[in-house]
């Protein structure tokens, strides 16, 4: 494996470096307290979103900086070598917005992705609904069509940023008569309107992570629909290998983080020199990098799409990868923590939780829990949504070993 950038890439990476010496916030670097933390990054994700490095690789008619994926690799090699700022996922950024590139029309491109890449507008995920979560194709959430609108009515759950949303990416039924995987739409839905509804579901850990979504006579452009009407499970499928690990070459590098707080509890609790410890630890930072040379194999895929199948199914392959990698970091840090992980000792001033989730939520009810405590409870969902593992497994399967498809009701 040549895990060397072409030569040809060298003056690029010196202008990224200079430019992220250049525009990292003041005084950030080791030593900063939470506060500097907290108020440099939020500057450097307003920077980043207003000069279109957010999304590097979009078009800049589009909001972004027209990236190749090595360049944006190499981009992405760069901030982390610098320990510059992670900015926040987004359902924005890496879901809708790469599905809208690649399959919406010129209009939609226009209206919704520099409004993205910008972090002028939010977006949330209408797919599962009370009784359809894996079994995706089940949703009974409908739309009709009414002059220039759909009419929508239904119920989404577990729903991310529902609160904050602006619009919401929906699949809804639109041919009732049609089998169940044809008779579903992909419509892009405006949130803030009579008939939509949204109710906090409580975690957890007591915050407000997930929302109840309710339609009732809500109302999307016909404009809004993204491909044909009935062709939503393959655009759906397209944004699903988005969430699964493909939307990006450098997923890795949101663990980074995990992994040195790992290191740093091991040496703050002094069993840093255990070695059943120390065996953990290089297993953990082996993982992180397999992680790594995962994200290359999605990188050279998208460079040669042309030998794509040569690499099987790669979005499960990731997803069930880093999801499980997320659980076992988690419970790492509990481990060394040792008794203090049972004591519930978090503070309005803790850092950013260890893992990769969307980073603090509205609290409904107390439960004052630590980052490591908080990373633990929120990893398990990692597992679920996109999803479940079980599913992963089931395709990778039946497409790399060949094994009988799983017979289905």
């Amino acid at each position: 494996m040549d895990l060397r950038f072409p030569s040809h890439t060298a003056d690029f990476r010196n202008r990224i470096r200079e430019w992220i010496a250049r525009e990292l916030p003041a005084g950030w670097g080791p030593g900063m307290t939470e506060a500097q933390r907290r108020d440099g990054g939020a500057a450097w994700s307003q920077r980043m979103h207003a000069t279109g490095w957010s999304c590097p690789t979009w078009p800049s008619d589009y909001g972004g900086q027209g990236l190749s994926m090595l360049e944006a690799a190499i981009l992405d090699d760069e901030l982390e070598a610098a320990g510059a700022p992670l900015l926040s996922p987004s359902a924005g950024k890496l879901l809708v917005g790469p599905t809208i590139l690649a399959l919406g029309s010129d209009e939609q491109r226009q209206r919704f992705l520099p409004p993205i890449a910008r972090g002028t507008e939010v977006w949330c995920q209408g797919f599962s609904e009370p009784t359809a979560g894996s079994d995706l194709a089940s949703l009974t959430t409908s739309a009709i069509r009414d002059g220039d609108d759909w009419v929508i009515d239904g119920e989404k759950t577990w729903t991310s940023e529902a609160l904050d949303a602006d619009f919401a990416f929906v699949l809804a039924r639109t041919d009732p008569d049609a089998p169940r995987h044809r008779g579903i739409s992909y419509l892009l839905v405006p949130m803030r309107q009579p008939g939509v509804v949204v109710e906090p579901i409580a975690q957890i850990d007591g915050t407000a992570g997930f929302n109840r979504v309710k339609f009732a006579g809500a109302r999307c452009p016909a404009a809004n629909i993204v491909g044909a009407p009935g062709d939503g499970w393959r655009v759906a499928n397209s944004t699903l290998t988005f969430e699964r690990g493909t939307n990006a070459s450098t997923g890795h590098r949101r663990f980074e983080v995990p992994l040195q707080r790992c290191f740093d509890l091991a040496r703050s609790t002094g069993r840093s020199s255990d070695p059943v410890t120390r065996q953990q630890l290089a297993r953990a930072w082996a993982e992180v990098n397999i992680l790594r040379f995962h994200d290359y194999r999605a990188m050279t895929a998208s460079l040669h799409p042309e030998h794509l199948a040569a690499h099987g199914p790669l979005a499960s392959c990731i997803k069930l990868y880093w999801t499980e990698l997320d659980q076992r970091l988690s419970e790492l840090a509990l481990d060394l923590m040792g008794p203090a992980a049972v004591v519930l000792d978090g503070q309005a001033g803790d850092p950013p939780p260890f893992g990769v989730g969307m980073g603090r939520r509205p609290a409904l009810h107390d439960y004052p829990a630590g980052p490591a405590q908080l990373s633990f409870l929120f990893s398990r969902s990692g597992t679920i949504f996109g999803g479940t593992s079980e599913i992963q497994r089931s395709i990778i399967a039946e497409r790399v070993l060949g094994l009988p498809r799983e017979t289905r009701n």
